[in-house]
């Protein structure tokens, strides 16, 4: 879940969790909806806050053996529990250090251990990576790839490289509006064909069936580069018009596009989706 500072992406994932009640529609997750069963939803789901709220002078265990006891794990299970919880964060040295002691991306860690501690079906990170240094972006990365194999893992983040790395959809958010929601291998695509050929081919380009619009992208060299609205299968045809007018194709290819691009496109493109806020 991509957006700027006040897109509404907290506001959403605290909505989700039941911390906010929305002033208008409803959130289902599965067969349950935020209201009538929130309790429920609840508790088949672990949420990290962008700014987790930990008791600093409880050790790490003390603090994860309280958790365990809020989410309701009987006390001969916490044990293996909290275990599992530490060994998945990588908070073997610090276990039994104060929560104070530790910095920040520890800090981090410790919240990360405490939404996963009931094993969730549903896990809700805001800014997971926060204040974490590269070593320990990448385990952050290894831990979301194991959750996500076994729940669903949203996450928000304004760092572009973290959701390449380890998300399958992006959602993006405008003013509080979904602008976007996609596949990330789709988005990339763009739907669109870059053509480069010798000479102006603006018109018989135009009269290709398949491709909805034409946008002249530059010229170089002696060699003028289009954008097609079209997908690839339109490419023989493609071809062939650009033979009948006499141009020599240097080049046909999709368009790939990086998800900066795609973010930074987001300010001209109009909301769909309006989400409400609390």
């Amino acid at each position: 879940m991509l957006g700027h500072n006040g897109a509404g992406k907290t506001t959403i994932m605290k909505m989700l969790t039941g911390f906010l009640e929305p002033t208008s529609g409803t959130i289902r997750i599965a067969d349950l909806e935020i209201g009538a069963d929130t309790r429920a939803i609840q508790a088949r789901i672990g949420y990290l806050p962008e700014n987790c709220p930990v008791y600093p002078e409880m050790t790490v265990i003390d603090y994860l053996d309280y958790q365990a006891s809020l989410h309701g794990l009987a006390a001969d299970k916490r044990r293996a529990a909290i275990a599992q919880a530490i060994r998945r964060t990588a908070l073997q040295e610090k276990a039994i250090q104060p929560i104070q002691t530790l910095s920040r991306g520890y800090r981090q860690r410790v919240g990360v251990a405490q939404a996963i501690i009931h094993q969730p079906d549903i896990v809700i990170l805001d800014e997971p990576t926060n204040g974490l240094d590269p070593t320990q972006i990448l385990h952050m990365r290894e831990l979301i790839r194991e959750l996500a194999s076994t729940a669903t893992v949203i996450v928000s983040t304004h760092i572009l490289q973290e959701v390449q790395a380890v998300c399958d959809r992006v959602l993006i958010l405008r003013a509080g509006r979904l602008a976007i929601d996609s596949r990330l291998d789709e988005l990339r695509r763009g739907g669109r064909l870059l053509v480069s050929v010798d000479g102006e081919a603006s018109q018989p380009l135009a009269g290709v069936e398949g491709v909805a619009g034409v946008e002249e992208r530059g010229k170089a060299s002696g060699r003028w580069t289009y954008a097609l609205n079209a997908d690839d299968e339109v490419s023989p045809r493609v071809v062939a018009a650009l033979t009948a007018a006499g141009r020599k194709l240097y080049a046909l290819q999709p368009e790939h596009r990086d998800l900066e691009t795609v973010f930074a496109e987001v300010n001209q493109i109009a909301p769909v989706t309006e989400v409400s806020h609390g």
